[in-house]
């Protein structure tokens, strides 16, 4: 009697790895025509922070735009919580509580559910390094019923948050109405996210529930002041900014979470947390940051507030006899393509921080480092969470891209939405013993 043939099996790869890689949705790509290098973690050392980093690294090369990014991270570590947590559930689910009556690697089932999210996020890519990246975390996990239950279990919940996001506005069609009179020509390039405003959130109950008040008058005080110091220090060639400040905001053009999500890896991994809790807190951070740029592009979009470019160029028509015209005047970098009111940066920042104030309970922590590819050679540090929302604030104004106002209303804004999302979502639930 004769052995049935089996396919050979890739060099290194156990049966059950082999099968899975075989069968999974891996065929789709992050990178069209990129060779892509993750990084290289050691399986599960952590593996909520490891797929975070892995991911950031992925939509930077892929050039996503911060909120489509950050709508795919928070997709990948709710998923990622949801299958955790179905393990070993000790909070409310965002979508999915499995129920599980066997053994199961809660370190597959969250590898599985992020890479299955991030393949299907970007169906025209090709992505060998992902696969490979998930094909070696596999490997390292013995062949047998948990690490079978555990891909089963990331496949369901990572398939149930697609399904839930697939109608979630975000690919909308961009219907900007540019503003100007019959046969006066605007400038045509296509804006930043116009159809945000329309997304759903993952946990706010609408887009405009943190909208703020409407930017300042014109007319006033504020206004001039404000005006008048970011033409001084927001200025490509200011004579009055310093050189530390100039670096902060040439550090802070860099709009990718390589500027955000080390500080939460680091802060995270210092707390020594057990795998279901960290998946909490990122997909906590990750939510918080997803909503709040919804926020802020709905009031972006709602208020149409024009960027320090335009008010600084036309300085005598604003009706202010304290501002002035500068005709040559341009800030560091090109402008972004969007209104200007609030800052995006801020609310970004503190939704995030307040989310880690929440988990850490407390704002200082013991000196970090980044760098930012918009600065090469620049190394910021910090020592506090406020020090690191108000240096992000202040590289804004410094950069010549947000009005002082601007930036002290989407840090409000931020910190709001950041307390919302941890007081209304994935909370701690009582234990079934109890």
């Amino acid at each position: 009697m004769f052995a049935s043939a089996r396919p050979a099996l890739t060099p290194g790869r156990s049966q059950q790895t082999e099968a899975y890689m075989n069968r999974a949705p891996l065929r789709r790509s992050i990178l069209a025509g990129l060779m892509l290098s993750l990084p290289v973690t050691s399986a599960f050392a952590d593996v909520i922070s490891d797929w975070n980093e892995r991911a950031v690294t992925l939509l930077l090369a892929q050039k996503l735009g911060p909120p489509a990014a950050e709508r795919v991270l928070a997709m990948m570590h709710l998923a990622m919580f949801d299958a955790t947590n179905s393990v070993e559930p000790r909070y409310a689910p965002f979508l999915t509580k499995l129920h599980i009556s066997r053994e199961v690697s809660k370190e597959v089932a969250a590898g599985v559910a992020a890479a299955t999210v991030l393949l299907a996020s970007s169906p025209e890519a090709n992505a060998p390094e992902l696969k490979q990246a998930l094909s070696n975390d596999l490997q390292r996990v013995p062949d047998g019923p948990a690490k079978e239950e555990g891909i089963r279990v990331g496949e369901t919940v990572a398939a149930k948050i697609l399904t839930n996001r697939k109608d979630d506005g975000s690919a909308a069609p961009d219907g900007h109405r540019p503003i100007t009179t019959p046969g006066v020509y605007v400038p045509t390039p296509r804006l930043v996210v116009a159809q945000w405003p329309g997304v759903r959130p993952f946990a706010m109950n609408k887009a405009d529930q943190f909208r703020p008040e409407p930017p300042v008058a014109l007319s006033s005080s504020e206004w001039a002041h404000d005006f008048n110091e970011i033409s001084k220090v927001g200025r490509f060639d200011s004579k009055s900014r310093t050189a530390d400040q100039t670096e902060a905001a040439k550090f802070w053009i860099s709009i990718g979470g390589d500027v955000f999500y080390p500080l939460a890896r680091a802060l995270i991994a210092a707390k020594k947390l057990d795998q279901t809790d960290n998946s909490r807190i990122f997909a906590l951070i990750a939510v918080a940051r997803a909503d709040s740029l919804i926020a802020v592009f709905d009031a972006k979009y709602h208020y149409n507030f024009w960027r320090p470019i335009t008010a600084i160029r036309n300085g005598d028509r604003d009706d202010n006899a304290e501002t002035e015209r500068d005709p040559l005047w341009r800030p560091i970098a090109d402008t972004p393509m969007h209104p200007e009111y609030p800052c995006a940066h801020c609310v970004q920042a503190s939704a995030m921080c307040a989310v880690l104030e929440a988990a850490l309970g407390t704002t200082t922590f013991s000196e970090i480092s980044m760098t930012s590819t918009t600065a090469p050679g620049a190394e910021r540090r910090w020592t506090d969470l406020k020090s690191f929302i108000n240096e992000v604030s202040e590289a804004r104004v410094w950069a010549g891209f947000h009005y002082r106002f601007s930036t002290r209303v989407g840090r409000e804004m931020g910190y709001e939405i950041g307390k919302y999302v941890v007081k209304n979502l994935l909370r701690p639930v009582e234990s079934a013993s109890k």
